[in-house]
């Protein structure tokens, strides 16, 4: 058909001649004058909608509501937005993939054409998140970690060749290349793109990690979702979403000396979480934004998911092309890219008062301090002054307040780690009193810091190099992992120059770092190796122990590998608080080592300073750091190093020349072990008999037509009534007699809800892979074995810091950890079991479930199957307080019911304790965030009747709901 708008296509011309057409923002405005003062991030998803105006899934009304946006206005229209890629990382991607293989099979079986399903954009994998921290501290580590992750991984690999050849636009970027996001910034965004015919439209994407919003910082409307989402976006969906509030964010002046991005984004979080800005976008503009280096922004764009925001955008400006120059990208790219945005008239960082926000945020850059966030939530920062105090503080501070509830005088205690032989040690044994002299052995810094195990038992068993009998003290506080990982900190050169300094320093005054401590490097890009080794610094950083560990996500995703058996035997035995320093974005509870239970982020050189000084109990501001050559006292002042000194040294960062060698590599050579890897080929799988990768069951009795749901036919499926009367008029897509699964409290994170980290062998999981054959030391993450629905259901809400508050609390008001639950069958025996056990005896009985929750139900990563998992449980509806945005979407796009309590309502003022049946009764139609009644009955047979608010919040999601699911319905649209 026709173009509604056809009179907006126009042209444009580049620096060198070459003409372009594009559909026109300012020729749209003649019609809605308003666009002129709409914010940045609006118009670039409105040129969408305007390109993609087809009359039918994206209507002339559509254009007309957002281009008409106004910044307090009511949100309840759905903006349908068709993005130009789909990036993914390997934890996220190859679920992803072993889904669009299971709608192949389906369509095989129905005697459609397995091509039918097939990407509509481009879609890159980026094999980030399977590299390991098992080897560190030695040159040798990068090799001897890369090495275990092809053979902890092979038959995930394979899936992932297959999937190359059977799609015609998925691509993937091998293991050791970088993280997704870096990748992204540096490789992957190229601008602008073009269509056969000609016609140019800026880069746009969702991402199937939650900090694909880094890549706002160079302008790109991007960010994270769930796998499932992403899949329909892939698959010629548009994302659905509600038009959003824009926050304006305005910076003003610039940092002081000594100050970090990582600092900068730290303080951005604290603000922006206060201010709430979940669900909507973040805009930076001001005169202090455009101070901003590219990887700066970056860096802010990157923790949008910590301050809770959709994305955190900053317009495309010189600086933009600064950096696509100093990446690589071609002149004709950059050309194009410049002329499309001036065209557009988006090129530039708005003054104040240009543009009109839903609400305006303002940061003077330079009241920005030094500081570090944690120790549970990276909102929570901490200048760095006070963080040895603020330790102190939480240290015997109740769980409630975020503290551990220990003892005051345990704080100075120090426990005594015997390397080999010291298997069962007393709580209190060999405990040295405060101040007593300190027997660390030093270990010889030219050997490799674990044992020479056979490479099998090294995930196992990684051990210090100390041999028998040596010894060393660990107490509450000390920092047992120290890491320079992470996406957000080390795609940006400032930070990584600076920690390169800050070990040449420390190295030439004779600072040394305790051979006990787990420290490691990670870098986002080999393109950092590169600039680190031309600069100098990165022997420095190897001499601290820092050494390449490996190119990926590691530490930030619970991948920092394990500790000595000996260390883990005494934090369990003398329940320590032991601490790990890094420079990532999320440091949730068991995320990053299940025994380490305070995690603070902070910028690269802050994480060498506190693996120099050993421990979050000393005050880097006012206390000496260590001592030097001559036990001389050296302090933080005396090796950190100048702006200056950074700034000297940032021409080895950005070298055009350099970038595009290094991706070229991407296609060219594949290395060698990426190259020993064969896949089956064919364009449907085979599904071989693996623990890594099975067919989901998401499509099982799948029908291409839709059958209307009836009362009648939900209970037949399995949902009985409760003890207490019958409903009378029974509601379609009704729970009814469901039992209670889980009562939880606030900041749930999908970390608690997704299987995520290392998988113990007395879990539900763990016993799985031991009956089919696979060895403790061969169990792998769960993140690896994403692709096999046995294994992560057995993982859902499997975390071992998760509390279940439907469990009694002990006489000492302490709660017990770990995902377990109280199942109740219909005589009335009760029976404590993991929450998979209790899960599958409730399937069997016919019972459904629910789940309660308080606030910021499913905080943090965009995993999917923390939705999956909860729908393969048998849980038909969460009830919170509130809802994270991808998390919220995920449930819906799992058919899974999300419900919000009303005002001051919660699981709590209702005084329910797990024994009571649960009807959840929504409006026939499923209208959007409609009220939906909650009946209560106890046990003593009386009820309670409570109106909560239906999360379906489009008329889109009522359609993936009726369907069961996102994945149902775009199968059935594509093979329609």
């Amino acid at each position: 058909m026709r173009h509604a708008y056809s009179k907006t296509l126009k042209s444009f011309e580049t620096e060198s001649g070459k003409k372009g057409q594009f559909y026109s923002l300012p020729a749209l405005a003649k019609q809605f004058p308003e666009i002129k003062r709409l914010p940045v991030s609006i118009r670039i998803v409105l040129e969408s909608v305007l390109r993609n105006c087809d009359g039918n899934k994206i209507t002339e009304e559509h254009v007309a509501q957002l281009a008409r946006w106004k910044p307090r206005a009511e949100r309840s229209d759905e903006i349908p937005f068709v993005v130009s890629r789909v990036v993914l990382q390997d934890f996220t991607g190859v679920p992803l993939l072993a889904d669009l293989a299971a709608m192949r099979s389906v369509a095989a079986k129905l005697g459609k054409k397995p091509k039918a399903i097939e990407p509509l954009v481009p879609v890159d994998l980026v094999v980030d998140h399977s590299i390991m921290v098992d080897y560190f501290g030695t040159k040798k580590a990068l090799d001897l970690n890369m090495k275990l992750e092809f053979q902890r991984n092979q038959e995930r690999y394979q899936f992932m060749k297959w999937g190359m050849q059977a799609f015609d636009t998925f691509g993937v970027v091998p293991p050791g290349f970088g993280i997704v996001h870096q990748v992204n910034l540096e490789y992957l965004a190229r601008g602008v793109h073009k269509t056969k015919d000609g016609v140019y439209y800026p880069d746009t994407l969702v991402g199937t990690d939650s900090h694909t919003t880094m890549i706002n910082g160079i302008g790109v409307v991007a960010w994270g979702v769930g796998g499932i989402e992403a899949e329909a976006a892939m698959l010629g969906q548009p994302v659905y979403f509600l038009t959003p509030d824009v926050v304006g964010f305005e910076l003003t002046g610039q940092l002081r000396e000594g100050v970090t991005a990582t600092d900068l984004v730290l303080t951005v979080t604290e603000i922006l979480r206060k201010e709430k800005v979940v669900g909507k976008f973040v805009e930076f503009f001001g005169e202090g934004t455009r101070t901003l280096a590219l990887p700066d922004r970056a860096t802010i764009g990157n923790m949008a998911p910590e301050y809770g925001a959709t994305m955190g955008f900053f317009p495309v400006d010189e600086k933009t092309i600064e950096y696509f120059k100093g990446t690589g990208r071609t002149k004709n790219e950059i050309q194009a890219f410049e002329a499309y945005f001036k065209a557009q008239k988006l090129f530039g960082v708005p003054k104040a008062g240009e543009i009109d926000y839903s609400h305006v945020v303002t940061l003077d850059l330079g009241t920005v301090a030094p500081s570090l966030a944690g120790p549970k939530r990276p909102q929570d920062r901490i200048e760095i002054g006070h963080v040895a105090g603020k330790f102190g503080e939480l240290f015997s501070a109740p769980a409630a307040d975020n503290g551990f509830n220990q003892a005051p005088e345990k704080l100075q205690k120090r426990y005594l780690v015997q390397v080999g032989g010291m298997e069962a040690l007393p709580p209190d044994a060999k405990v040295l009193p405060a101040g007593a002299p300190r027997n660390v052995i030093e270990m010889d810094a030219n050997k490799p810091r674990l044992a020479q195990a056979q490479a099998s038992d090294v995930a196992a068993d990684a051990r210090t190099q100390a041999g028998e009998g040596a010894s060393f003290d660990i107490g509450n506080g000390d920092v047992l992992i120290a890491a320079i990982t992470s996406c957000t900190n080390t795609s940006n050169p400032s930070v990584m120059l600076a920690a390169g300094l800050l070990a040449k320093k420390a190295v030439e005054a004779g600072l040394k770092v305790k051979p006990h401590i787990k420290t490691s490097l990670a870098p986002g890009s080999r393109l950092v190796t590169r600039y680190l080794t031309e600069a100098g610094l990165l022997p420095y950083l190897e001499k601290l122990g820092f050494a390449i560990a490996g190119y990926g996500c590691t530490t930030c995703i619970g991948n920092a590998g394990d500790l000595t058996p000996e260390i883990n035997a005494s934090i369990l035995q003398n329940n320590l608080v032991c601490s790990a320093v890094l420079s990532g974005n999320r440091n949730f509870e068991a995320r990053i080592h299940p025994n380490i239970k305070a995690n603070f982020l902070a910028s690269p050189p802050l994480v060498v300073a506190y693996a120099i000084a050993g421990t979050v109990c000393k005050d880097l501001m006012t206390e000496p750091v260590g001592k030097g050559k001559k036990g001389r006292d050296i302090y933080l002042g005396d090796i950190w190093p100048s702006s200056e000194e950074v700034h000297a040294l940032l021409k080895y960062a950005m070298n055009g020349k350099a970038f595009r060698s290094n991706y070229e590599q991407v296609a060219s050579e594949p290395g060698k072990l990426w190259g020993k890897i064969h896949g089956v080929t064919g364009a449907t799988y085979t599904w071989p008999e693996s623990t890594y990768i099975a067919e989901p069951p998401f499509f099982e009795n799948f029908a291409l037509e839709l059958k209307a749901p009836s009362a009648d036919a939900e209970k037949a499926a399995g949902q009985k009534e409760s003890k207490s009367d019958a409903v009378p008029n029974a509601v379609p897509n009704a729970v009814y007699g469901a039992r209670i699964m889980a009562l939880f409290g606030d900041s749930i994170t999908t970390d608690h809800i997704s299987p995520a980290g290392s998988i113990k062998d007395s879990s539900p999981a763990g016993k799985w892979l031991l009956e089919h054959g696979v060895h403790k030391a061969d169990f792998n993450s769960y993140g690896s074995r994403r692709g096999n629905h046995e294994v992560m259901m057995r993982g859902t809400f499997a975390n071992v810091r998760i509390k279940n508050l439907m469990i009694p609390a002990g006489a000492d008001g302490s709660r017990e950890e770990g995902g377990v639950t109280l199942y109740r069958d219909d005589h009335g025996k009760t029976e404590k079991l993991p929450i998979y056990d209790a899960a599958m005896k409730y399937q069997a009985a016919g019972r459904a479930t629910v789940v309660l929750a308080g606030e910021e139900y499913g905080t943090g990563s965009s995993r999917d199957w923390a939705a999956k998992g909860t729908q393969l449980l048998g849980i038909k509806a969460v009830v919170a307080r509130s809802f994270e945005r991808i998390h919220r979407s995920n449930l819906v796009g799992m058919g899974v019911l999300p419900l919000q309590f009303k005002g001051n309502d919660s699981w709590e003022t209702l005084s329910l304790t797990g024994d009571e049946f649960i009807d959840v009764i929504p409006a026939a139609d499923l209208a959007p965030q409609s009220d939906a009644q909650l009946i209560i009955t106890r046990a003593d047979g009386s009820k309670k009747s409570l109106t909560v608010k239906l999360r379906i919040d489009t008329p889109i999601e009522v359609d993936y709901y009726r369907h069961g699911g996102i994945l149902p319905y775009v199968l059935r649209q594509l093979l329609s």
